[in-house]
């Protein structure tokens, strides 16, 4: 049970602009089936035969920007409760059938979606079904059992980004990015505010969000749409609908001027640079660059061969690490991130200025044939080893999927980008790697006093 942390949603979202942005188009991404139940659920089948194993996954399409001003962190809390036990299922005994039976289960939490999962023997279809239907009508809370859960979700927020300076520089830079959308409150939420939530809290919001015409069922591996159906008529069929409120998000206004975070802590050891710019995703904002934004990401820091390590790292030798990521999944406008770390003993300020000759040289010569060539054929190598997991189906179209973009839009993206140009590129270099879009921060040593 855990939010999407920065480092997972990181690493996940890297396999995910991998594969869609390189498999040859002939072959699809993964070549879902998909059904909608009578109740408005949707239903998507990912056909893996290698092994006798299924992944069971739910995803709400809700997350922490969906919550009400005040209440942040709800969204998260409630993942933590649906573990606690329904009229069926005591507190505490959901993961431990899905242990005894052989398999592994979780859950996580961002900013928009909830998502829950078990990994199992395909016999064991049957059973996760139920157990996971059961919890989406039945769930129980009390007070007895949602305080004890509130204080470990506050001991999760200071072990996790009170205790760690680079959390609390992400959380203080989403702060400044954005103005009023709700992706500046973190995912985890406000301490004041969390402490503040109650059980009336949790079963509000559950009763808000959690209706079958408002989720997703995905099941990746070992069977087929035949096999899916029945299962799933049976056990989530029987749910009925709910209204459910649209996503109405507050939006957020242009960006016009840059903005910096300067946060120094005893516990910083080594200083660290970066920069977010407000970007858009696949589904908001100017959504024609979001697919050149991908293959920018990699051109700039994918890898050895990305310009910002080869200037910084290996040229100038002056940092220990370079980089850039950006990912078009979000439901609204996302951000595209450069980072760096100098050497030991080394300048931040320095840092800086050799990352700004790169972005500057970007946006007055533009990327090259050569460079869109490479980035496209090594994300195409990388794409073959991903598809080995059989999760990753299930989360490529989990997060595009309650993201606002369809089954097709996913499939069709190695296709769209393979035809992406340079002039495609450097256009939204432009639209992009604008300062008055910006957010500096900088993480530096405080000599203890």
């Amino acid at each position: 049970m855990s939010t999407m942390t920065a480092l997972t949603k990181s690493l996940i979202l890297t396999i995910v602009g991998l594969l869609c942005t390189a498999m040859p188009a002939a072959a699809g991404l993964f070549n879902p089936q998909s059904f909608e139940l009578d109740n408005g659920m949707q239903v998507v089948v990912i056909s893996d035969h290698r092994a006798p194993v299924v992944t069971h996954m739910v995803w709400y399409k809700v997350g922490a920007a969906d919550e009400q001003p005040g209440k942040s962190g709800i969204a998260h809390f409630l993942e933590h409760l649906m573990f606690r036990g329904t009229a069926t299922f005591a507190d505490g005994e959901f993961s431990k059938i899905i242990s005894r039976n052989g398999g592994a289960d979780n859950a996580f939490t961002s900013f928009d979606y909830t998502g829950y999962f078990q990994n199992v023997a395909v016999d064991k279809l049957d059973l996760v079904m139920a157990m996971e239907s059961d919890r989406m009508r039945n769930l129980k809370l009390s007070d007895g059992v949602v305080d004890p859960e509130r204080q470990v979700i506050i001991s999760e927020r200071r072990q996790r980004t009170d205790a760690n300076p680079s959390s609390l520089l992400s959380e203080q830079m989403a702060a400044a990015q954005y103005l009023a959308h709700p992706y500046r409150i973190p995912v985890i939420g406000w301490q004041h505010e969390i402490a503040e939530l109650t059980a009336a809290d949790a079963i509000a919001f559950y009763d808000r969000y959690y209706a079958p015409n408002n989720a997703i069922l995905i099941v990746a591996g070992d069977v087929t749409l035949d096999d899916v159906r029945p299962l799933a008529e049976k056990h989530y069929g029987p749910i009925a609908r709910r209204p459910v409120p649209p996503r109405s998000r507050v939006k957020e206004p242009p960006q016009i001027a840059p903005r910096r975070v300067v946060l120094s802590d005893v516990r910083v050891s080594q200083p660290a640079w970066q920069r977010s710019y407000l970007a858009p995703s696949a589904h908001g904002g100017a959504t024609e660059h979001a697919l050149p934004l991908d293959l920018l990401a990699d051109i700039l820091g994918g890898g050895a061969t990305g310009r910002l390590y080869r200037a910084l790292v290996i040229e100038q030798a002056i940092a220990a690490s370079a980089g850039a990521y950006y990912s078009g999944l979000d439901y609204d406008q996302t951000r595209f991130w450069l980072s760096a770390q100098p050497k030991p003993g080394g300048d931040v300020a320095a840092i800086e200025a050799a990352v700004d000759a790169v972005i500057a040289e970007v946006l007055k010569d533009g990327v090259t044939e050569a460079e869109l060539a490479r980035s496209k054929s090594s994300m195409r190598a990388s794409a073959i080893y991903a598809r080995d997991s059989l999760g990753t189906g299930a989360r490529i179209f989990g997060m595009g999927l309650t993201s606002g973009l369809t089954i097709e839009h996913i499939e069709s993206w190695p296709e769209r980008v393979s035809k992406v140009t340079v002039e495609q590129v450097n256009r939204a270099a432009r639209y992009v790697l604008d300062m008055n879009r910006s957010v500096t921060g900088i993480l530096k040593p405080k000599p203890q006093s």
